[in-house]
């Protein structure tokens, strides 16, 4: 299984797009991407603060200061929940399959020079969200760096 993110275009914004795999069935795997007991340890300055509902908001604390609130823009149990983080747009659906489910996340911003670092970040959290959903403890390897040198090589050469 490919673990790595993708990055195009669509609209005129940049796309980052990754894929996991989960023998689990959608419902557990939604819960720990909503639930805010989850959330919060997986998804990047999440505070415990959510609607869960389409218009709903969630509020985020970057832990220096800046707090802001995205926008719930789908929520269909135990299928998709995107939102709106200021400008940003991030996806994730999931997809039955017969040993469990498949996980697609997309995040849509504008400025492609983040795009490394941003890769390297969700592909980390992504699999923060991977140990919580198989029940394994959560662990952070310090390899931030190596992935954000992957991500740069092969973004560099679309």
């Amino acid at each position: 299984m490919n673990k790595y993110g993708k990055l195009h275009e669509r609209d005129g914004r940049c796309v980052l797009q990754f894929e996991r795999f989960f023998a689990h069935k959608p419902e557990r795997v939604f819960r720990c991407v909503t639930d805010s007991d989850y959330f919060t340890k997986w998804y990047p300055f999440a505070t415990e603060e959510m609607d869960l509902q389409e218009g709903g908001k969630i509020h985020f604390d970057d832990g220096e200061g800046t707090k802001y609130e995205g926008v719930i823009t789908a929520f269909e149990p135990p299928v998709v929940f995107a939102f709106r983080e200021v400008d940003d747009l991030l996806r994730i659906e999931l997809q039955s399959t017969p040993d469990g489910c498949r996980m697609t996340f997309e995040h849509t911003f504008n400025d492609r020079s983040w795009a490394a670092a941003t890769a390297a970040g969700w592909h980390r959290c992504l699999d923060a969200l991977g140990m919580m959903v198989n029940e394994q403890p959560l662990e952070w390897p310090d390899n931030g760096a190596e992935l954000r040198g992957f991500y740069r090589k092969a973004f560099d050469s679309n």
